[in-house]
This record gives C-alpha cells, structure tokens and sequence, in this order.
C-alpha cells in the first residue's frame, strides 16, 4: 500500500453501541507502527474528544463504514 509510513493521519472507524446509545464515527488516528504494509495492517493511536485510544493489528477497509477498520482519509 503505497504512501502508508509512521506518522500518517488516517480515519479509524469507531464501533458505536449496539443499543445506538453512541454511533459509529470516524476519528482522526495518527498511524504509529506498520505492521504489514501490504495488507495495510497497522497500529494506531486514534484522537476521540475525550482522549485517545490506542490500537494495535488495526486493518485497512476500503468500506469506509466498517467499524474497527482504517481508511485514508477523504478529500473534503
């Protein structure tokens, strides 16, 4: 996967609740260790508003609606 180093910004895709108490979002995630550039396999430290959360074996998914995947993110 070309263009994926430590220190991108991506889109990590928050899982939600299942009772829809909270959604699933995007949040912005710095990329902080590839693990598998290929399969666009990596770690993350992903920003939410009330801290960050850190995340290892995160994959990429084209899907940009597949909660606990990553993607680039989109052009505005």
């Amino acid at each position: 996967m070309e263009g994926l180093t430590v220190g991108r910004m991506v889109h990590y895709v928050s899982y939600g609740t299942p009772g829809g108490e909270y959604q699933s979002l995007h949040r912005a995630a710095v990329v902080t260790q590839v693990e598998d550039v290929e399969q666009g396999l990596v770690s993350l430290c992903v920003l939410n508003p009330m801290g960050m959360l850190f995340i290892v074996h995160c994959v990429y998914c084209d899907d940009t609606t597949m909660p606990g995947t990553w993607h680039w993110i989109e052009r505005a």
